[in-house]
């Protein structure tokens, strides 16, 4: 079938897919609707620990990455709905050597939460490694290039750091989550003063408040009051509260202004206080990993219901008593819940999504994909074979096997429905000792590929964490791998003339793990020597929500690069 043509898939997930290519844009279960309203999640995909700052007409988002690259994924959006990826923040994880492709030691930290500044004409992002330090990066252009990270602390128990410049006051700040304090046996929120440049701390902070699990907060300041918005664990459930003064430092009075709800399962939280042009007020907030309670406390792991991720969900916000009221409150209790559909904040502008379809024809890489881990980049190649990603075999870090073998790419899962992914690969390039294929992994792995013999033949092997069916040789230089799955059941399929599917290997679980959800994508690795290859020529998926020009566009976003 010739590149650019939607292909048939079949009736069982046909009814809730529509195929569009680069036509017109589709809507789903999720996202904009169509007719001026959406439903949450506006982002049902792995897109945790956001912030959002506007300029302009346009509102940008930085979403965590942990141990990915390129790092800190940044998006942008005209209507706080529809979102495309822009690019980056940071193209490699530079500060350690254990995120490289020859280390490959960084599983769960890396980049963590974030929070993401514009003052003075420039762009900055901070985040922390929690096995490095807190870090900080700039540019003049949202788009970059973003300066090498500076290390503003090194070795830190801090997560979530986030930035204010008190323009009135003329002095800028820095809070964060510091740890749990032995005294109070809680976790100490403490606020530092920072340079002006914002590129240095000025003394060793003071705590301004004590929660159990309280963490994520961000700073604002309206009507001369300051609002430090955080999460904190209250009752087995992860609540979103809010402190007020009209001190930076306090004292503060304190007011839960968000919980969990009828009709959530997860616990709702954690996210970015935004204000539309004509003046209304918006949250973007996420659902938080699923917790099973082990030993009285909810820090035990996670269950199956956030395989998709921590999804970014758009609730309004009006102010009652200087004091803001998150979502809709339906108990009457005076505490907020999430909403799941809602007028757009901003009418007029198109259906679009993150990008995802790639026939890889365009000079660089898309923005949706990231590697695991510091890639090898004389190991991969989109020009070698004009119109393919070429992955050449390394041989993975002490025999590792998957989870060490370097230069693996993959996208995130979108949405909790039906979706298909169809691939066309050719194997011609293959050497003996030579493992490639499709991918989905995330705490797990479950691989569709061809294992390469002494003698040089190609058999399909289905690999579930370990686990391997062979299956018969293939002889074929080209193959079809189709990854499908119905809610978080999925399965693989193959083909060997791109019309006929066959299934292969058991139905499997979509899992969350090593703090991301489940993703998609391409592993090549040999076992003996770094010989061998495989030309990826296309990877088109459909799912059960929006999509948009920017959905099918290589390396794109669907409004062209902003300036800003």
């Amino acid at each position: 079938m010739a590149k650019g043509q939607c292909q048939l898939i079949s009736l069982l997930f046909i009814a809730a897919l529509s195929c569009n290519g680069r036509g017109e844009p589709q809507i789903g279960s999720w996202g904009d609707q169509g007719d001026g309203t959406y439903k949450n999640p506006i982002l049902n995909a792995d897109y945790p620990d956001v912030d959002i700052e506007q300029a302009g007409d346009t509102y940008y988002m930085i979403t965590s990455t942990n141990h990915y690259a390129p790092g800190m994924t940044l998006l942008e959006s005209e209507d706080l709905v529809n979102w495309t990826i822009i690019g980056h923040v940071f193209d490699k994880l530079s500060w350690e050597p254990r995120y490289n492709f020859d280390r490959m030691s960084g599983y769960r930290v890396g980049v963590w939460a974030g929070d993401l500044g514009h003052h003075g004409g420039r762009w900055y992002c901070y985040f922390i490694d929690t096995q490095s330090g807190l870090y900080m990066s700039t540019a003049g252009k949202i788009t970059g290039p973003w300066s090498r990270p500076i290390c503003m602390l090194k070795k830190t128990r801090w997560t979530d750091p986030a930035v204010f410049w008190d323009d009135d006051e003329k002095q800028a700040y820095l809070v964060c989550n510091f740890g749990r304090d032995p005294v109070y046996e809680m976790n100490q929120t403490r606020l530092f003063r920072m340079s002006w440049d914002g590129k240095a701390l000025l003394d060793e902070g003071k705590v301004i408040y004590h929660g159990h699990g309280a963490e994520a907060a961000k700073i604002y300041k309206i009507d001369g009051y300051y609002y430090i918005f955080m999460a904190e664990w209250i009752e087995g459930d992860r609540k979103q509260l809010v402190l007020r003064s009209k001190s930076i430092y306090g004292p503060f009075e304190r007011r839960i202004v968000m919980e969990r709800g009828k009709g959530v399962s997860r616990s709702v939280c954690q996210g970015a206080l935004v204000q539309a042009a004509e003046g209304s007020w918006w949250y973007s907030h996420q659902l938080v990993q699923h917790r099973e309670k082990i030993k009285g406390t909810f820090a035990g792991r996670t269950t199956g219901s956030s395989y998709e991720g921590r999804s970014q969900w758009l609730i309004p916000v009006k102010w009652q008593d200087g004091w803001p009221v998150l979502g809709e409150d339906p108990d009457g209790n005076g505490i907020g819940n999430t909403v799941h559909q809602w007028k757009k904040p901003i009418q007029g502008y198109p259906i679009d999504a993150p990008q995802t379809d790639d026939e890889f024809e365009a000079a660089k890489l898309g923005p949706q994909w990231e590697w695991n881990h510091n890639p090898r980049d004389d190991r991969w190649s989109l020009t070698e074979r004009p119109g393919s990603l070429r992955l050449k075999a390394n041989v993975p870090v002490n025999n590792g096997g998957f989870w060490n073998a370097g230069n693996t790419i993959s996208q995130r899962l979108m949405g909790k429905g039906k979706g298909v992914v169809t691939a066309r690969v050719d194997i011609s390039g293959m050497k003996p000792g030579q493992q490639a294929g499709f991918c989905r992994h995330s705490g797990q792995y479950v691989l569709l590929g061809i294992s390469v013999d002494d003698d040089g033949n190609k058999r399909l092997v289905f690999n579930n964490n370990g686990k391997v069916k062979e299956g018969p040789v293939i002889r074929k230089d080209v193959i079809y791998y189709r990854a499908k799955n119905d809610g978080d059941k999925a399965f693989y399929e193959y083909s060997l003339d791109g019309k006929t599917y066959k299934p292969f290997g058991e139905e499997f679980q979509l899992k969350f793990g090593r703090w991301r959800g489940d993703r998609l994508g391409f592993y090549c690795w040999n076992d003996r020597m770094a010989e061998g290859h495989i030309d990826i020529d296309y990877f088109r998926y459909d799912y059960d929500g929006p999509k948009g020009r920017s959905a099918g566009e290589q390396g794109q976003s669907g409004r062209g690069l902003s300036d800003i």
